[in-house]
């Protein structure tokens, strides 16, 4: 199979670099920040459908802060990964009841969703005609419905992304709709709202906006504007995860929450390489969180893809950007790429991140898992096309 050239050393200052950038309308960021949603609803409509995750004893904050704008609520909760036909149902009837402004609250389930229903109320047809992968994938003519994406968990950065994954049984995948017109109009991120997350749920998102942030900046897709953000994230995370998992502190919190936005905005606008590339598959054919398979798979497709690139193109931009996130990540001036990568492995450890053998994932379904692999948007995000018995080789070591 041909390899793809990474992006190449440009030095700074040199013409022909070009590049989009675009992200949510707002970015309201610090502890306390929720108090700003009321304000908000009352400039953008009287009728409100609030979208929340699991956890209903955290939802009261977003509901009085709905309520004190004098605003009517409809609400739906998303008790797993949204599905197409959640928000079919959810677009229709956010339509049916006159709904003007959309809030997301919870985990990236939750955003996606409110998401997804926003942008299919207002557009004809069905989420067929704009799906990836198993639908048409046509543009969306119009903007959504006004949306406040709000962050309780602190990982995914969808509150600023321009995509809504959703999950499609039938087919045993996980596809997005994806436009510039999905963007939140606000996206209101209060470290606060974090504080609960169980020491689980705070090492898999953790170790999913670690991901996000490696992959968006060794991506050749990747652009100065969300370089500078991935290397403020990675700065954040090395400094913070550890001590949000073992104790939680709100210093720690805070920086997480922090490294979850910045990942967003890297990846929204640089794209992703092969560990997202695998999570997709894995997320529509088995039960199994996200950000825990991200991390299961994180340090073995690094370590795949550094070979890779020291093999085949020796001269790759990625390359030095592997040892630059290693010298982040541990605080060693000196630190080869694979202590980057060992950094991680012993993280993951720390963190107790399952193997993917835990979720019922055997050899069996790898030829699968890697075709569908190949095919989607994020490996070809990958700083070098991966060869087919490369990709084996990640899910081996990960297994």
């Amino acid at each position: 199979m041909s390899t793809r050239t990474c992006f190449p050393k440009t030095p700074v200052g040199v013409e022909g670099v070009e590049f989009t950038f675009a992200t949510a309308g707002r970015i309201v960021f610090g502890p306390g920040s929720l108090g700003q949603l009321a304000p908000w609803i009352a400039e953008n409509g009287r009728r409100a459908l609030i979208v929340t995750g699991n956890a209903v004893q955290r939802t009261q904050p977003v509901f009085d802060q709905t309520e004190s704008a004098g605003v009517a609520i409809d609400s739906l909760r998303v008790t797993s990964e949204p599905t197409v036909d959640f928000v079919r149902e959810g677009a229709e009837r956010a339509r049916r009841s006159g709904c003007q402004v959309v809030i997301g609250f919870g985990g990236g389930s939750a955003m996606d969703a409110a998401k997804a229903i926003a942008i299919l109320a207002t557009n004809p047809g069905d989420p067929l005609e704009y799906l990836e992968v198993i639908g048409r994938g046509r543009a969306l003519p119009k903007p959504g419905l006004p949306v406040a994406a709000i962050p309780t968990t602190a990982g995914t950065g969808a509150e600023v992304t321009r995509n809504a994954v959703l999950a499609s049984p039938a087919e045993r995948v996980k596809v997005s709709l994806r436009s510039a017109h999905i963007l939140p109009r606000l996206a209101l991120v209060d470290p606060l709202l974090t504080h609960s997350m169980p020491p689980d749920v705070t090492a898999a998102s953790g170790l999913d906006a670690l991901t996000q942030l490696i992959e968006a900046f060794t991506t050749h897709r990747s652009n100065p504007v969300s370089d500078g953000h991935c290397r403020e994230g990675l700065r954040r995370v090395a400094a913070c995860i550890l001590s949000a998992y073992r104790t939680g502190d709100a210093v720690s919190r805070e920086g997480m929450a922090l490294a979850s936005l910045l990942s967003g905005l890297g990846l929204a606008n640089s794209g992703l390489g092969a560990v997202h590339g695998f999570a997709g598959p894995i997320g529509g054919r088995f039960s199994a969180p996200h950000g825990a398979v991200c991390a299961s798979l994180l340090p073995h497709a690094m370590a795949v893809n550094l070979r890779a690139m020291e093999e085949r193109l020796p001269g790759c931009e990625a390359l030095q950007r592997y040892r630059e996130i290693a010298v982040m990540l541990t605080g060693r001036d000196g630190a080869r790429a694979m202590d980057g990568i060992e950094w991680i492995s012993e993280t993951c450890e720390e963190l107790k991140i399952p193997r993917l053998r835990s979720y019922a994932i055997g050899v069996e379904a790898f030829p699968d898992l890697i075709e569908a692999a190949e095919g989607s948007s994020s490996m070809q995000g990958n700083p070098i096309r991966l060869e087919r018995g490369e990709m084996q080789e990640i899910l081996t070591l990960a297994l």
